[in-house]
Formats: structure tokens, C-alpha cells, sequence
């Protein structure tokens, strides 16, 4: 579970997240991050649709997805928003870890 200063609740957050942030794919999800403020806490949202499966299965995905996202909570960013799509239902929690990881990477957020 993440803490609750870090979940995303407000829909205008995704939105600026998803329309001004910096953009990342693979094929588990889509990441969008808002670099900014290191000093502010990090806002973190997830976006299963029901492409993804049924209730249970996109709540599994989530709950991955969060449990990782815990790792990350220090990275400089003000905003993550990550979409999963349909195949992340099928992956193992150490193909979702290595691909935010990866996408994190890729968008300079972290450094390997």
C-alpha cells in the first residue's frame, strides 16, 4: 500500500500528469511522470481499464504495480500517472518491476 500523501485521488492530477508529463511505453504499461519539486511529495496514480481483465484481475494488476511503485518513492518527480494495458495482466511482478524500471531510466528520472 502506498502511503497516503503519495496516492493520486484528485481527476484534475491525472489529467495534467497524463497532458503535460513526459511519456513512456513498453509493453506492460505507459508511464506518464511530471518532473518538479524534489522537496514535495510524489503523487502516484494507476489506470487499469477493463480492457485489462475482470475486477479481480485489475485489481492483481494494480496492487503489482503499487507494491513496486514503494521503491520508487524518492525519485525527483512531482507526478506519476502509469496505464497499464491488457498484457500486464499476464506478467510477473519481476517483468512489471524491471519495466518501471527500465521506462524510469529511459525518461532520466533514476539512474542506473
Amino acid at each position: 500500500m502506498l502511503p497516503a500523501v503519495n496516492r493520486m485521488r484528485d481527476s484534475a492530477d491525472f489529467r495534467s500528469a497524463t497532458r503535460k508529463g513526459l511519456r513512456s511505453a513498453c509493453r506492460y504499461f505507459v508511464i506518464h511522470v511530471v518532473a518538479g519539486n524534489p522537496e514535495a511529495d510524489l503523487l502516484v496514480g494507476f489506470t487499469v481499464s477493463k480492457k485489462v481483465g475482470n475486477a479481480v484481475t485489475r485489481n492483481r494488476v494494480r496492487r503489482r504495480l503499487r507494491h513496486i511503485m514503494r521503491e520508487y518513492l524518492d525519485v525527483p518527480a512531482e507526478k506519476i500517472v502509469i496505464r497499464a494495458l491488457p498484457v500486464s495482466a499476464t506478467a510477473s511482478s519481476g517483468e512489471l518491476r524491471h519495466a518501471l524500471h527500465s521506462a524510469l531510466v529511459r525518461l532520466g528520472i533514476i539512474h542506473d
